[in-house]
């Protein structure tokens, strides 16, 4: 009896133990299929994030094959308006030949009107004052042929000007806005120099210069330019370089040169006369220049303080 008592608590002990153990299991099972759904959740959450990146990938090269485009359209009137330019330069020589072939008949003519003049004067041959008038009379002819001539490129000549305006439009139209992004513009310091040289070649009176090295001046060539120019130059140099030194030596030889430390770096200026200026501020990539060019006075006066910043930040010397 006792041995039946024990064996019937043993098996419900087993059995509550196994619904014990089925209970827990059961817990992980639906913590496992929580976890499931979270990671279906999370799986289809990148899903639709794949997805929207593969709309902005292919919104990106909508927008890349559209900028394409337009650039090719821009450079392809760019083209075409140097075409008509290099056309309208040639139709301009050719007007300048035919005056001047109209300028030599007119002369000739003169020079044969005087000649019958003078023949009329004496007693000459009347076949040599009828060959003469023969002479003149073609003489005529020519002058009104290259005056059509004259005529029908003049009507060339205005109709290009037409078209190349038309381009010129179609190509601001093409480019959209005219302000210039200049982010990543790429304008290389030699041909920043470049244009600073022009503009210094036409200084008559002060020039104010910063450049970002004491080695850059040496593309301005400033020994040519007149020695009334008033050169004030601000520029970063080391003395204890030898080539520093000796370019320092040189500059300062000149007296119309005043040149000052100014470690910046970070711009190229030229102030000519007050009347033109050029200012080149350094990106952040190498070749990355924001430039401003202008003749305009009030522009000019604007960005005088800027003009100046560099030359009395600057430090003389010693």
């Amino acid at each position: 009896m006792d041995q039946s008592k024990n064996k019937s608590g043993t098996k419900e002990t087993d059995l509550t133990y196994l619904k014990e153990e089925l209970d827990k299991k059961n817990k992980i099972i639906k913590q496992l299929a929580e976890k499931i759904d979270e990671f279906e959740n999370t799986l289809k959450q990148f899903s639709d994030v794949e997805l929207k990146i593969k709309n902005k990938d292919d919104l990106i090269d909508n927008q890349k094959r559209s900028l394409n485009l337009k650039e090719d359209q821009i450079k392809t009137l760019k083209d075409s308006m140097n075409l008509k330019n290099e056309q309208i330069k040639t139709l301009e020589t050719s007007i300048t030949i035919k005056d001047e072939k109209i300028k030599a008949i007119e002369k000739s003519i003169e020079l044969k009107e005087r000649e019958l003049k003078a023949l009329n004067l004496s007693t000459v041959d009347k076949d040599l004052l009828s060959e003469k008038d023969n002479e003149i009379e073609s003489l005529k002819e020519k002058v009104k042929a290259l005056g059509e001539e004259l005529k029908v490129v003049d009507e060339d000549l205005e109709a290009l000007e037409n078209e190349n305006e038309k381009l010129r439009n179609e190509l601001a139209s093409s480019s959209g806005t005219k302000i210039i992004d200049w982010t990543n513009l790429e304008i290389p310091k030699s041909e920043i120099l470049e244009k600073m040289r022009d503009i210094l070649m036409n200084a008559l009176h002060n020039v104010t210069i910063a450049v970002p090295d004491i080695k850059d001046l040496q593309q301005l060539y400033l020994y040519e330019i007149r020695a009334s120019v008033n050169m004030k130059i601000s520029c970063s140099i080391d003395p204890s370089f030898e080539e520093d030194a000796e370019l320092l030596e040189e500059f300062e030889s000149l007296d119309n040169i005043s040149i000052r430390l100014y470690e910046g770096e970070d711009r190229f200026v030229i102030d000519r006369d007050g009347e033109e200026l050029l200012l080149a501020v350094k990106g952040v990539n190498e070749n990355n220049h924001l430039i401003i060019h202008t003749k305009d006075p009030k522009h000019i006066k604007f960005y005088r303080a800027i003009v100046m910043d560099s030359w009395l930040r600057a430090r003389k010397i010693e």
